[in-house]
């Protein structure tokens, strides 16, 4: 999908997402919108061990949580900040970089202890958060406080069959 040309917006596309929005999941008869919606779905259709998503209570709610923070801190912070600084977006940047380092601080924090953010093991938690961080250079947000997330960042791109997202280079500055 050509965001910049609108076509999340053209009929093709609403008829499977009216709200216009990206990312969408066809998987046979299957139409999954939103991220968190998606990696559930696909946690659920095709990993039969349940590691990416556990069924133990308290591992379960952990991977809610991030899930939660995904949607809501990760998106008002980095996301945000990436959006101003990256494609010119009308956002306040210097408020959504102020919420990424925040958000940061407490994942930092959180990692020293552990490698992965929810379980013992790799879960749909760190595939989530793991975009937008990695990408927090395109919001003009450095990592370099963060060397925990920086070693998560190395486990995340070390796994089997990832495949990362292109960095974009930041526009010029007046």
């Amino acid at each position: 999908i050509d965001l910049r040309a609108g076509e999340q917006k053209q009929t093709e596309f609403l008829e499977m997402n009216p709200l216009g929005l990206v990312p969408v999941l066809v998987d046979g008869e299957d139409i999954i919108c939103d991220s968190n919606g998606i990696l559930i779905y696909l946690a659920k259709r095709y990993d039969d061990s349940n590691q990416w998503l556990p069924q133990e209570p308290a591992a379960a709610a952990a991977v809610q949580q991030w899930l939660g923070i995904a949607a809501d801190t990760l998106v008002h912070g980095p996301a945000k900040a990436r959006l101003a600084y990256l494609f010119g977006f009308d956002v306040d940047g210097e408020q959504a970089t102020d919420i990424a380092h925040d958000l940061f601080a407490m994942m930092n924090t959180h990692l020293a202890q552990r490698t992965w953010l929810a379980a013992e093991h790799v879960t749909i938690a760190d595939v989530a958060m793991y975009t937008y961080t990695a990408h927090a250079g395109e919001g003009r947000i450095s990592l370099e406080l963060y060397p925990h997330i920086q070693a998560w960042l190395r486990c995340m791109e070390s796994l089997k069959g990832y495949c990362g997202m292109p960095k974009m280079p930041l526009p010029e500055t007046a």
